[in-house]
């Protein structure tokens, strides 16, 4: 029989995890390293999780369900999509993590993001396409525009965006915040007149 959750064990190592991550990044963060931050024992790590790449992803759940949180409460339920760009940009931005992500995806996540073989990118666009179908649904996107196409765009931007600072060198805060919106600009040409 599984041994009873003990309540906020996961939040604290998530926690620990995420100030280590910012400050040393993910290669150099240990679970050893995790359950001293916390106050635990390293085996109430594995209680939890099955090794460390298992925290840096829910790390990165995290981030996503907090900056998606933000715009839900920014702009409500059914957001306009250049305004929805544009509120993920700030939520992004105002967190060290998901900022982190898009600056310097080695230094922080180290070689995770490339090494991701599951189908969470692949369902989030399916994710993206049907919220775009919807938006279409509701004549606030243009009819003549595929909606699959559409997001497919956005996705190749927004993972291109995550691997700039890698290829093309070292990004900004105000160089990111600009791009960002500059993709928020791009989706808003698809949007139908308000």
């Amino acid at each position: 029989m599984p041994r009873p959750r003990i309540p906020d064990r996961r939040e604290r190592i998530l926690d620990a995890a995420e100030e280590l991550v910012l400050a040393q990044g993910f290669d150099h963060m240990s679970v050893a390293s995790v359950a001293a931050r916390a106050g635990i024992g390293k085996g109430a790590v594995y209680l939890e999780f099955a090794g460390k790449r298992d925290v840096l992803d829910a790390l990165l759940m995290r981030g996503n369900t907090r900056m998606a949180d933000r715009v839900r409460r920014e702009l409500g339920d059914h957001p306009r999509l250049g305004d929805a760009c544009r509120a993920t940009a700030r939520a992004l931005l105002d967190d060290p993590l998901m900022t982190a992500a898009f600056l310097d995806d080695r230094g922080v996540l180290g070689s995770h993001v490339m090494e991701v073989t599951d189908d969470r990118y692949r369902t989030r666009h399916h994710r993206v396409v049907e919220w775009f179908r919807e938006l279409q649904d509701r004549h606030l996107i243009i009819a003549d525009v595929d909606p699959r196409s559409l997001a497919l765009a956005l996705s190749s931007t927004t993972i291109g965006l995550l691997s700039a600072a890698r290829l093309l060198g070292p990004l900004d805060r105000s160089l990111l915040e600009d791009t960002i919106d500059t993709i928020g600009r791009m989706a808003a040409t698809f949007e139908t007149e308000r």
